[in-house]
């Protein structure tokens, strides 16, 4: 492990408690892994796109989320649970993201090496909301920082089943986790080119805390941080008068969530005598189309602050396309 790893992951590592402390149920390490690809299956885009930036031609990837999909209600097919059952890990958010799969992660118990990489991270660094029941906010992966504490956990667990190749993970999650430390850096810079009271987040559901947290933003939204409650017109009546009263200039529908419930809300300002536009889609609960920006975890990232910046009025993003964080040379597309 070279010395720059050290020196970069050491404050990862302090956001996460390691690989020993995620749910890894399975063997240590496959019979028969030796030469070939680590087969590995991940939830969401975040998560698969992670992974393959630190397995890079070790790893066959598999998401199975792909754009669009809302992974709180997101039900396994037969196809997924005979991939699962496949491989030869599972990596997954946990902390109820993937809320209609958890039965089928208890079953795989003890069958298939498993990994929640979210509930890794050190636990006084998560949002529990008020009334949660001590349950933890699973959208971790928009505070960046935060989020790079699973490249940790990640180069670990395939560390672990591929020793062979332990350097080739460690140093790819070095190229990786630095990438992300200057897409932290830049979304801190763009936020703060809002004025202060105007640095406010409508949008459908609580996605955005973290967000919020690590960037200056106050976040509301019509859901909680689930989408499986469904919101009601005294929740609508309730965001338009916040809305109206703050004077807010866009909200901002999810490219995971219908926009219906803001159209209504937008209505329900409308009806209030006030103005306020639909700002642009935000992606919150999965990425972008594959081949696209927007299709990776940084370009996802860039894409909403650029929206936000442009929607809340900040003064103009100066900075070219080259000045983005470059993605490192590994590939950045899951298999489909």
């Amino acid at each position: 492990m070279s010395t720059a790893y050290k020196l970069l992951i050491a404050p990862l590592a302090a956001l996460a408690l390691g690989a020993g402390a995620c749910k890894q149920d399975g063997a240590a390490r496959p019979a028969g892994l030796d030469g070939a690809k680590i087969k590995v299956v991940a939830t969401t885009g975040m998560i698969a796109d992670a992974v393959t930036q630190v397995g890079g031609d070790r790893v066959e990837v598999t998401g199975l989320m792909g754009p669009g999909v809302d992974p709180h209600l997101y039900k396994a097919s037969a196809g997924d649970v005979r991939r699962m059952s496949e491989a030869d890990v599972v990596f997954y958010s946990g902390l109820h993201l993937e809320g209609a799969m958890a039965e089928l992660f208890e079953k795989m118990h003890g069958r298939v090496k498993t990994v929640a990489v979210a509930e890794a991270l050190d636990k006084s660094r998560l949002i529990a909301p008020a009334g949660s029941a001590g349950t933890h906010d699973p959208h971790v992966w928009f505070d960046v920082a935060l989020w790079a504490g699973i490249l940790v956990v990640i180069a670990d667990t395939l560390d672990a089943l591929d020793p062979a190749h332990d350097e080739e993970y460690h140093e790819r999650a070095e190229r990786y986790g630095a990438a992300m430390m200057e897409l932290h850096a830049y979304v801190k810079s763009a936020a703060a080119r809002i004025p202060e009271r105007q640095r406010v987040i409508v949008t459908s559901h609580d996605a955005f805390f973290y967000f919020g947290r690590a960037y200056g933003f106050e976040v509301r939204g019509l859901q909680g941080i689930s989408t499986a409650a469904e919101a009601g017109a005294a929740d609508v009546r309730a965001l338009a008068d916040f809305i109206v009263e703050r004077q807010l200039p866009a909200i901002f529908v999810e490219s995971s969530v219908s926009p219906r419930s803001l159209e209504a809300v937008r209505e329900a300002v409308a009806a209030k005598g006030g103005t306020v536009k639909i700002g642009g889609e935000l992606f919150s609960d999965a990425m972008g189309n594959p081949g696209t920006p927007e299709g990776t975890y940084l370009g996802m990232v860039r894409h909403n602050i650029d929206t936000v910046v442009k929607a809340l009025g900040g003064a103009a993003i100066t900075a070219s396309p080259g000045d983005a964080p470059a993605p490192p040379s590994a590939p950045a597309t899951a298999t489909p």
